[in-house]
């Protein structure tokens, strides 16, 4: 089939996301400072750096003629594409974003976005686990999106509390060791 009737979405770029990185709909991207400036950086690298080296290649591409076996071209093209696209998703999430720190939280034993939290399991298993905004979480770091099922389970819990809660393994019952909060990096 001819390019010129192939048509790419030019969709929402939230519609494309996996569901653990979808935010609720009308809801604030929450994100830790440390978590902001990373996407803060990633969107001025694309916008200073790499889209320009590639804008660069592709007009170079074109000047050399043919243009339908230009690998050079039709790379440039997609890249630059994929680059738009992620240019677009960062500016929307950080516009977005609300900043929220976890040492503002202090000493508090209750559990908000960005504690740090120790859990056991049924089976005495202890897990810690810090709560972090969609674009942070890393669970083999042990950080988990603030809208995870885990998550919302424990917010507005305490240390010492025992909660059940539905995970998508079934009803899980987990007591709540610690709650600290500390500077994310």
């Amino acid at each position: 089939m001819n390019k010129a009737f192939v048509r790419e979405s030019d969709g929402d770029d939230e519609e494309q996301l996996e569901p653990s990185l979808k935010l609720p709909p009308g809801t604030r991207n929450y994100i830790t400072p440390a978590g902001h400036a990373r996407l803060r950086d990633e969107l001025e690298n694309l916008v200073k750096r790499e889209r320009p080296q590639v804008v660069e290649i592709v007009a170079w591409a074109a000047s050399n003629g043919d243009r339908s076996e230009n690998g050079d071209y039709i790379y440039g093209k997609r890249r630059l594409r994929e680059i738009d696209r992620r240019i677009r998703f960062l500016s929307k999430r950080l516009d977005l974003a609300e900043i929220v720190d976890p040492l503002r939280q202090g000493d508090n034993d209750q559990i908000f976005f960005g504690a740090k939290v120790t859990i056991a399991d049924s089976d005495g298993q202890e897990s810690t686990y810090t709560i972090v905004g969609v674009d942070e979480a890393d669970v083999l770091r042990g950080r988990i999106s603030w809208i995870s099922p885990l998550a919302r389970a424990l917010i507005k819990n305490r240390e010492g509390d025992s909660i059940r809660f539905q995970s998508p393994v079934g009803v899980r019952e987990i007591d709540i060791i610690g709650v600290v909060y500390e500077e994310i990096v």
